[in-house]
């Protein structure tokens, strides 16, 4: 029997926004659940969050931001 495959999960902060409670959060409770989380930390452009996917071979992107940054 082939076990089943985790779900991974690319979480981050984009923007110049450093408030990352939220997205910390939501992060750890996919853990406790069993998910596999990347997490980037703070101040990803587009194309690190993008490049990084990629190389992490994710099946979900989780993104916290602030409107206007």
């Amino acid at each position: 029997m082939e076990k089943e495959r985790k779900l991974r999960i690319l979480a981050g902060k984009m923007g110049l926004d450093c408030h990352d409670n939220g997205i910390l959060a939501i992060s750890n409770l996919l853990k406790e659940r069993g998910y596999e989380v990347v997490y980037l930390g703070l101040h990803n452009s587009a194309r690190k969050i993008v490049n990084s996917a990629m190389q992490e071979d994710v099946d979900v992107i989780g993104l916290s931001f602030l409107c206007g940054t």
